[in-house]
């Protein structure tokens, strides 16, 4: 008895040695660890944790969600925008820390329609960030500036809906990044505290808000400190900043162009600048700038973010609130929701400018998008579109109503001028015939003449067309021009001239 109570000691370190040999094994197995729980917990799954540095890195991927329209998901509503959901940036996350974000839904595959299919070339934001060491950091924090920081700038957030879905302090950020892509400003220090995913939506939400600034590429770069932190925000912009002021008079006056024509109710409006785009814009996947208004308004080549951007701009400058929506329609793809009433709309011009032109893509219900449009990233809490009011599904029904005809102008098909020297004569004749007559009318054949028409008159250059030669012949030594223009229903433009003479 006393021989076994000697030894008791030893099996005692013996079992302890084979359970802690049987711990090490699970823990170097996680195979084996499954195993062992489902026989000591049967019914019960087990999950394994990604280690911790893993979970690290996910603060600098970019976040990308997809919406739930496509699954028939009613999405979320335009009072909800900014009170309900919850907010990027709400949870004053750190470095390593993962903010709570929509989950990607399972959708059905989308049915891309032949005559639109691959009409798309939308470019999502380009993010480039680069480590830098504490020694870097600080001297990027003491040798740059925060150039202009925004702090008295206010948004609209029923024309700036990406501004809305941000907390306050990424507000500051948002209107810092504004302020220096206004001012041409490229490297700057942050003003907040921001980790990658946050600069990511923040710029997102500047670009997608702000078709206006048009030299303002999709691309950036962040450098990061030690901590995780941005240090140094880097803006890239396109060539026409290079002659900036040239290129915003350029875009402006090609965008008085159509603002001119543009009369009646908010629809009617919503009508005539989507048709003047398929009139002027073609689809061309290289042009040049076709990530911006300009490409379209200016050069009248694009892809779909040239069109979209191009009507966000045009509706807002007309009052009319319409957002630039972004996400997945075969390939990347850029589109539009427009504000009528109290009612959201989805509104592909892009898809529209087939030939035949079409409006199977002009304000239309998410359900109706659904089978060819998914939203991604920030578009995912733009409001949900349910409005039918302003429907206009078969193509051409809606237009033949709003337009007036060549006939009843009372001008003939013989009368329509197809040039700008025929516009010259005939705006010459009429003044002399009716002797300095303040009202007139005349029909051009399409937009192009109409443009040059326009432009004519804000480069002076219709004063040697045909003002000049009407002074000498009426002796009057000054005048004021005012014309406005309407699309009728053959593609053509009436001119109505109102002309003061002193």
């Amino acid at each position: 008895m006393m021989k076994w109570m000697k030894k008791l000691p030893y099996v005692f370190l013996g079992i302890l040695s084979l359970i802690s040999l049987f711990i090490l094994a699970c823990a170097c197995s996680p195979s084996l660890a499954d195993k062992v729980s489902g026989i000591l917990y049967p019914g019960q799954m087990t999950e394994n944790v990604p280690p911790a540095e893993e979970e690290e890195n996910t603060a600098a991927m970019p976040v990308t969600v997809s919406t739930g329209i496509s699954s028939g998901e009613e999405g979320i509503t335009s009072d909800e925008l900014l009170r309900n959901i919850e907010q990027i940036g709400q949870a004053e996350s750190g470095p390593g820390q993962n903010r709570t974000v929509p989950q990607a839904v399972e959708t059905p595959s989308l049915s891309i329609p032949a005559q639109v299919e691959g009409r798309n070339g939308y470019t999502p934001v380009e993010e480039s960030n680069e480590p830098v060491d504490e020694e870097e950091a600080g001297r990027l924090r003491e040798q740059t500036s925060y150039g202009e920081t925004g702090e008295n700038l206010t948004f609209d957030t029923e024309f700036c809906p990406y501004y809305g879905m941000l907390n306050q302090n990424l507000q500051k950020l948002y209107r810092q990044i504004y302020a220096n892509a206004m001012a041409v400003n490229g490297i700057f220090n942050p003003v907040i505290q921001v980790t990658p995913s946050d600069l990511r939506n923040v710029f997102m939400a500047v670009f997608n808000d702000h078709p206006e600034i048009f030299w303002l590429e999709t691309a950036y770069r962040g450098r990061f400190g030690p901590d995780g932190y941005c240090v140094e925000i880097v803006l890239e912009f396109n060539r026409t900043a290079d002659a900036l002021e040239q290129s915003k008079e350029e875009f402006k006056k090609a965008a008085d162009a159509v603002l001119s024509g543009a009369r009646g109710s908010d629809y009617e409006r919503e009508v005539y600048v989507h048709d003047y785009l398929l009139d002027t814009v073609a689809y061309e996947l290289q042009a040049p700038l076709n990530q911006s208004a300009y490409s379209a308004l200016v050069n009248g080549r694009s892809v779909c973010a040239g069109y979209a951007r191009a009507f966000q701009y045009l509706m807002q400058e007309l009052g009319i609130p319409a957002y630039y929506c972004t996400g997945y329609a075969g390939q990347s793809h850029a589109w539009n929701i427009v504000k009528l009433e109290e009612d959201y709309y989805n509104v592909d011009v892009t898809w529209d400018d087939t030939e035949p032109y079409t409006y199977n893509y002009f304000n239309q219900t998410d359900q109706v998008f659904a089978a060819n449009h998914r939203r991604e990233d920030l578009s995912v809490y733009l409001p949900s579109c349910n409005g039918t009011k302003y429907a206009m599904p078969e193509s051409g029904q809606t237009d033949a109503a709003l337009r007036k005809s060549l006939s009843d102008t009372g001008i003939s098909k013989e009368q329509v001028l197809t040039n700008l020297n025929d516009y010259y004569n005939d705006c010459y004749r009429q003044l002399l015939e009716n002797g300095g007559s303040l009202t007139f009318q005349n029909v051009v054949a399409d937009a192009g003449l109409w443009m040059q028409c326009y432009n004519a008159y804000h480069t002076d250059a219709y004063s040697a067309g045909y003002m000049d030669a009407v002074f000498a012949q009426l002796d009057v030594s000054s005048c004021e021009v005012n014309i406005t223009a309407e699309e009728l229903s053959g593609g053509e433009y009436l001119l109505t001239h109102q002309i003061t003479l002193n």
